[in-house]
């Protein structure tokens, strides 16, 4: 039921505004009407019927239809702000649009039936015409499948013909959706909100958001991937608001006094779940770049801020790097981006019309970080990547998806480290993508990258492909591949198979196809498809064990959870180096299970190292002589080994005796050198690993000890920057300030005194400046008087913006309700995207579990928290020992709230900690008794991870407990 039919009862007013926006839609749509049948012979209206009486013939649309444009005209009568007098809360919005469309498409193969797809449309019309001939052909009815395909059957008077060209008339309205899905309405507040309830400068805009299957919820279309086709677009809309699509406006035209109409230049041929559009107040900036016009969106503030200026002029340089690459220009003569405040996904990327959640897309100068920073350029690096992987050239099925997330993603790497190169990327891809591939990965839950089409054909089956194993592992296995083929061989065969399918839909043979054009070309000896269809079509990787004794190597299944033997062989590219032959890497082709060469064998008691930079998607194991030698280098002198390389054996290591391959002292004597190490990768590896073991063990005696260790190790990294930064200044490089974050939230996080001091003070010092504005000046933290005005910006801090989230959180998990409501109230006034994300995620450090609940309940009410943010905001606090227990019940409480966004990301990170038989029981009983939709195959997967855990804690309790005991002591 629309909104306006029950608002209508409590505001008289809005019963006026609403009637009148009705009637100019009824007009509106009945112009649009007439000039799209204007030569139509017009018949009958066909018959509804809501149900089909049999199944659908199958879950994916017949191929005897092939459509070749359409023209479509939309009017959403959602207002930006809401007439004078009338309270700005959304439940008195009109969430309704209406619309109507024409779709031309030629027959393949002879059909008395049409098959559409449509969701949740009321659909009329059904005006079906021959367009040589001109002659119509009756629509006997319409009938609405009732179950997942969606499907919206037209049987017909006569027969469609092979070779025939046809066009379709239909007429549809529906409902403004308010969870961030097809069609749905954002909100915002126009400047800061005065008070937490302030509503009186409410905004709201309408965007689209469409992949996978959300095109049919907007227009009855041909709503899947390889069916695609050009769009001719009208948006009618209210005057003086600003309407986007996927390409150049072509013209506008004013209806009356209230709504105009734009029309669009028709797009490239492209894919239904790419048509995009939005309706706002919105204002840009644009940067020149040859012969395309990039506009940048924003709310208008942030756009008069110049928030959107870094994305802007970055937009340009990527561009620029991707057209360079692959030697094929971007295909449109715009491109539009704007920063959404409400977006379900963190980016999409809609051919020419590019939206972004806020904060990906908005960087404040001296108030983002340098972290933020680099998310911006990587999501648009990754955006861009997909306007010629996904978009120009798309694949077949959604069981393909990797095609265009695994290179989005590793193109993304490439990107950005050419524009920003200072960032290191292509070096930081080793933490945030192999490693998070390789988690997912080593469960017997995971999936291929490319799994049998018949396996992905709901529409709950496609949204699982949108994974961890789908843009990471995708993205490490072309990695894998253009190391071993060499880059400028992987650059040629991409260039032609992106040149040779343009417009088209391809699948991983088509690829292979050209990439071992490319590698005979260049008299290479590597069989693509072979090796690659061993990485694609298997689920899960290999760790590969060597023995330096006798030169043995072997290769198996990793598993965390399994000791049975496993048929699967992968063809892994084993590259290696030794104590004398660095820096040149040898290669090892290991095509069996089992191979012996004595290159693998010690000489003289020297280390051997395999996977050199983590170019390959495996894990390496070793015998003990050779894990000694290599841990004794890291103690010694770990500059011996490659930077990535140290990174990837405390990885290896902790992952490893995960699967109770060595034994867990081993990887916990891994740690020992970052005493000395100062480097973010190592150290980061160690984190992420270590956190593990805070998990298993932070509600246990083990905990103590490993704090106290983990303060020691710790120590000499947060000294280091103390010294040299004061935490008051940034360090020069960017290395070298994600080093001083995670020394400050490491040795903070493990209860180092000194750290929690500086933090708490710090805090105190901001919260006092709020009251005493003239004290919040740069240099003059402590409150010194001077002569200088005061500075009266309440909201300006001077802790430096790389170190507010963790000095924020760790302030308020040391205090009580004083810091905890400061913060809220700092989250309520401020209008910058990356500081409310600090004190968002600040509010779920506290320790107190009455604040955390209250946190809690907060996410309930999208006044307070997003839903965008639900999900993240929930895992927060199930983070927070303190918070575990409170999070998983509350999401099992509200769970159809909280799962409309995120809900497999919301299991993935609740349930991290589980480890023991209650908490299993209790996750198999939430299986059962759920309808979980997406988050099936994500509960699957906690369900397994805790039988790990469980069975991990149970065998390594002792031992752990025991090393940290005993290692102690010889560290103080």
């Amino acid at each position: 039921m629309p909104k306006e039919a029950f608002t209508s009862k409590a505001i008289a007013i809005t019963l006026v505004v609403l009637t009148i926006s009705a009637i100019a839609g009824i007009i509106t749509m009945t112009i649009l009407f007439e000039v799209q049948t204007s030569n139509l012979n017009m018949t009958a209206r066909p018959t509804w019927v809501p149900t089909t009486p049999g199944p659908p013939p199958d879950m994916r649309l017949p191929k005897n239809l092939i459509p070749d444009s359409y023209e479509i005209s939309i009017q959403p009568f959602l207002h930006i702000e809401l007439p004078e007098g009338i309270n700005g809360s959304i439940t008195n919005q009109s969430l309704v649009f209406t619309g109507n469309s024409t779709v031309y498409f030629h027959c393949v193969k002879r059909t008395n039936t049409i098959y559409l797809q449509s969701k949740n449309l009321e659909v009329f019309g059904g005006l079906l015409m021959n367009t040589k001939t001109r002659e119509m052909i009756k629509v006997l009815k319409m009938m609405h499948h009732n179950d997942q395909s969606d499907f919206l059957e037209m049987p017909l008077d006569n027969a469609l013909e092979v070779g025939g060209n046809y066009s379709l008339y239909l007429s549809f309205t529906g409902e403004i959706s308010e969870n961030l899905e097809a069609l749905f309405v954002s909100t915002y507040q126009e400047g800061d909100p005065a008070t937490e309830d302030d509503t009186g400068r409410q905004r709201f805009l309408a965007a689209t958001n469409l992949e996978p299957t959300s095109a049919r919820r907007v227009f009855p279309c041909f709503d899947e991937p390889d069916f695609k086709a050009v769009f001719h677009v009208t948006i009618v809309h209210r005057i003086g608001t600003t309407v986007l699509g996927n390409a150049a406006k072509k013209g506008s035209q004013t209806i009356d006094d209230e709504w105009e109409m734009t029309e669009f230049f028709p797009t490239k041929k492209m894919s239904t779940y790419l048509f995009a559009f939005t309706v706002s107040d919105f204002t840009s900036i644009s940067t020149p770049y040859d012969n395309v016009e990039i506009n940048t969106y924003a709310r208008p503030e942030a756009t008069a801020a110049h928030y959107s200026q870094y994305a802007a002029t970055v937009t340009g340089d990527i561009l620029r790097f991707y057209e360079g690459f692959f030697e094929i220009s971007y295909q449109q003569n715009s491109l539009d981006q704007i920063a959404l405040p409400d977006l379900e996904v963190a980016a999409m990327e809609n051919w020419g019309l590019i939206t972004y959640q806020e904060g990906n897309l908005l960087f404040e100068e001296g108030v983002s970080s340098l972290l933020h920073k680099e998310q911006i350029v990587t999501i648009i690096a990754h955006e861009l990547a997909h306007q010629w992987f996904g978009n120009l050239v798309t694949m077949n099925w959604w069981n393909n998806i990797w095609l265009n997330e695994g290179f989005a993603t590793y193109m993304s790497f490439l990107a950005a480290d050419s524009v920003e190169p200072t960032f290191k990327i292509k070096e930081l891809s080793i933490l945030f993508n192999l490693h998070s591939a390789f988690e997912q990965d080593s469960l017997v839950s995971s999936h291929p990258l490319s799994p049998p089409a018949k396996d992905v054909q709901t529409t709950l089956e496609i949204d699982q492909m949108f994974d961890v194993i789908t843009y990471c592992k995708g993205a490490a296995v072309l990695r894998m591949l253009e190391n071993m083929v060499g880059e400028s061989t992987f650059k040629k065969g991409i260039k032609r198979y992106l040149s040779d399918f343009m417009f088209q839909n391809t699948e991983p043979s088509d690829l292979w196809r050209y990439l071992q054009k490319a590698v005979d070309d260049d008299n290479g000896n590597a069989k693509v498809a072979e090796v690659m269809d061993s990485w694609t079509k298997q689920i899960g990787y290999p760790v590969v064990t060597i023995n330096t004794n006798n030169g043995v190597i072997n290769q198996k299944h990793f598993l965390f959870n399994d000791s049975s033997e496993s048929s699967l062989l992968w063809q892994v590219p084993v590259t290696y180096m030794t104590e004398i032959s660095k820096p040149k890497p040898g290669l090892y082709p290991l095509e069996k299970k089992s191979g012996q060469s004595s290159v693998f064998v010690s000489k003289d008691g020297e280390w051997l190292l395999a996977n050199i930079n983590c170019t390959g998607y495996y894990r390496v194991n070793y015998n003990l002589e050779n894990w000694q030698r290599l841990l004794n280098q890291l103690e010694t002198d770990q500059s011996m080994i490659p930077l990535m390389n140290r990174g990837q054996l405390i990885d290896d290591a902790f992952n490893l005796a995960r699967a109770k391959l060595v034994d867990v002292t081993l990887a916990l004597n891994s740690t020992r050198f970052l005493q000395n190490e100062t480097e973010y990768i190592p150290w980061e590896s160690a984190v992420r690993n270590l956190e593990y073991f805070v998990l298993m063990f932070d509600r246990s005696e083990v905990f103590g000890p490993m704090q106290e260790y983990l303060q020691i190790q710790v120590t000499n990294l947060y000294n280091h920057y103390k010294n040299e930064t004061g935490f008051t200044k940034i360090p020069r490089d960017p290395t070298s300030q994600r080093s001083q974050v995670t020394a400050v939230w490491y040795a903070c996080s493990n209860g180092l005194p000194d750290c929690v001091k500086m933090a708490s003070g710090m805090y105190a010092t901001w919260m006092h400046n709020i009251t005493n504005p003239e004290y919040d000046k740069p240099g003059n933290i402590s409150g010194t008087n001077t002569t200088e005005p005061p500075i009266l910006e309440v909201n300006v801090t001077s802790i430096i913006p790389n170190l507010r989230s963790v000095i924020y959180c760790q302030a308020v998990a040391a205090g009580g309700k004083k810091e905890w409501e400061f913060a809220w109230k700092m989250y309520q006034t401020t209008s910058d995207t990356s500081e409310k994300d600090h004190l968002r995620k600040a509010l779920s450090c506290t320790k107190k579990t009455w604040l955390l609940n209250r946190y809690l309940e907060y996410t309930l009410d999208p006044e307070k928290i997003r839903l965008m943010d639900v999900a993240s905001s929930i895992t927060d606090v199930a983070r927070n020992v303190a918070g575990q227990a409170l999070a998983w019940n509350f999401i099992r409480a509200h769970w159809d709230y909280v799962s409309q966004d995120g809900g497999p990301y919301l299991i993935n990170e609740v349930t991290k900690r589980f480890s023991n038989q209650f908490e299993l029981e209790e996750l198999e009983r939430f299986r059962t008794d759920y309808d979980l939709g997406p988050a099936a195959r994500a509960v699957d997967q906690a369900i397994e991870q805790t039988r790990v855990n469980i069975e991990w804690v149970k065998e390594h309790k002792d031992i752990v407990l025991n090393w940290f005991e005993d290692v102690i002591p010889r560290r103080v």
